[in-house]
């Protein structure tokens, strides 16, 4: 399948600076010369088409697009690949090869007493071991945080966690974990907390212009 790239800059765009290498790599054809065909990946369905910029807001969700918005306003650049809901990782590695990154595990963890919460960013085929990583943050009796922990302080339901989900963290309520593997990637694959759609974005802005942005500092741990 030849995967093609269409801006769809319905958003206004504060930053006109060139995309990264990777994320912009052959011109944007016209919008009548682009393919609405659409390809199946099992039961998943994934669009053709690679895009480039805020799409307009019709079918979507009014969280995701503040996402894009947002990096919009921050001047951050990133591709877009629509696709049916991905409940799981597993179902993200065709979407892993057109967009030529790997995507993040996001997990969503609580201690015990469900008083410290955690966002971890792990390589999705990395296994996750709690007792390795409960020692590195000092945390005990790590488990995945309820359902409606991720929603009250990430905007996020089970199944679309995502980095980009901490611009709702007004409180400041969740530490954001790092795997050390994550960040010697050039890029990241997230969602725009939503799981029909996957993002790629280059890691550089994630952690320089995002994170600023919300407010969260990193912890890096190696699992």
């Amino acid at each position: 399948m030849t995967e093609q790239i269409r801006k769809t800059e319905s958003c206004a765009r504060s930053d006109a600076s060139p995309a990264p290498d990777g994320l912009a790599k052959q011109p944007c054809p016209a919008e009548n010369e682009v393919s609405q065909s659409a390809k199946n990946a099992g039961e998943i369905w994934i669009s053709d088409t690679l895009c480039e910029g805020c799409p307009p807001p019709e079918g979507r969700l009014s969280k995701e697009m503040r996402t894009y918005r947002l990096l919009d306003r921050l001047g951050i650049r990133y591709l877009r690949l629509d696709h049916g809901v991905t409940p799981t990782i597993e179902a993200c590695r065709r979407i892993d090869q057109i967009l030529g990154i790997e995507i993040c595990k996001n997990l969503f963890l609580c201690n015990s007493q469900k008083t410290r919460f955690y966002l971890l960013m792990m390589p999705g085929s990395k296994k996750f071991r709690t007792s390795v990583l409960s020692k590195q943050i000092g945390s005990a009796r790590l488990s995945f945080a309820p359902p409606e922990y991720m929603e009250k302080y990430l905007d996020i339901t089970p199944g679309s966690v995502s980095v980009l989900g901490l611009m709702n963290d007004r409180e400041g309520a969740v530490t954001l974990l790092i795997d050390r593997e994550v960040l010697d990637s050039p890029f990241i694959g997230c969602h725009p907390c939503v799981n029909t759609a996957s993002l790629k974005l280059a890691s550089k802005d994630i952690l320089e212009k995002f994170l600023p942005y919300t407010g969260h500092g990193y912890q890096v741990v190696d699992l």
